[in-house]
């Protein structure tokens, strides 16, 4: 259903929203929503410690464990809360990118209090949820805040430390009401094409080489060519003058190394590819078409 992200400076009390949140959405669904299920997802139910803030090369990992963490629950079904940090503009657009790709709605809500409020909530925390008094001023100087200006970060909810309560009602219409954005073309899946693709591409392309240069002993123009041995029949424009065998074949060279890449890599025709022996035949004779004049 949707993804909502909280983010704020360490020890600034993003749990202690996540879980007003999670409770104002479930007494929402319970009293009169739809049947949804709220989860709440944190760097402490994902057994990821503050330590692993410490240095980039834990971090990496950790911040990979949350995004698998919420690929594998995002579901139209849900509403995930995802408390972390999330301090990194470029993993918010990362979050982003993935809610879009599942056709689910999102929105940030950002905890903001005082750094030095921070460091004292932090000092009575147990060493188990402490975070390093380095890492905590590291971190609050690479925070990246979280801007209404840019989509990723929309809608946006700016939570104060001493507001007395959440805008639950606003964050409610964002994920049940709020535009739902298409899936950006560069995170679409790409139709695989079948096994035997390759071999339909090189076997109709030779009939079609050899039909073509049969049918140009009769002369140009539109020509029936007759493909392959399931009946299939492919109208060929001809030029008036007569087809050589060595023309025909650089033709067809062209045209299989083009459409290799489909196959192989998905460039072409992405998610629209028909790989027949019909459709391959129709593609050949209006690319011939082109070549040849």
């Amino acid at each position: 259903m949707a993804l909502i992200t909280i983010a704020g400076f360490p020890s600034s009390g993003k749990s202690t929203r996540a879980r007003q949140i999670q409770a104002a959405l479930e007494t929402r669904l319970n009293d009169d929503g739809p049947k949804f299920r709220v989860l709440l997802l944190s760097d402490h139910s994902l057994h990821i410690l503050p330590s692993a803030y410490d240095h980039s090369a834990l971090e990496k990992p950790a911040r990979g464990t949350l995004f698998a963490a919420v690929q594998r629950f995002l579901a139209t079904d849900t509403i995930l809360i995802l408390d972390s940090l999330n301090y990194i503009k470029g993993f918010r657009y990362q979050l982003y990118c993935a809610v879009r790709e599942m056709k689910l709605r999102t929105c940030t809500v950002y905890i903001v209090a005082p750094p030095d409020l921070c460091r004292q909530w932090n000092s009575h925390r147990e060493n188990g949820s402490l975070t390093d008094l380095h890492s905590l001023d590291n971190l609050l100087v690479r925070f990246e805040e979280p801007s209404s200006m840019v989509r990723w970060d929309t809608p946006l909810f700016t939570v104060a430390w001493d507001d007395p309560q959440i805008p639950d009602s606003q964050i409610w219409d964002a994920i049940t009401k709020g535009n739902v954005k298409p899936p950006n073309s560069g995170t679409l899946a790409v139709a695989k094409a079948p096994v035997d693709a390759l071999q339909t591409l090189e076997r109709t392309s030779t009939a079609m080489v050899s039909a073509v240069l049969s049918a140009s002993q009769s002369g140009g123009g539109p020509t029936v060519v007759p493909v392959g041995t399931d009946g299939v029949e492919v109208i060929v424009r001809l030029p008036s003058r007569h087809l050589t065998l060595s023309e025909l074949q650089r033709v067809k060279r062209q045209f299989v190394t083009v459409h290799k890449k489909a196959i192989t890599l998905g460039t072409t025709e992405r998610g629209a590819v028909d790989w027949s022996e019909e459709s391959v035949a129709k593609k050949f004779a209006e690319y011939m078409a082109d070549c040849i004049t």
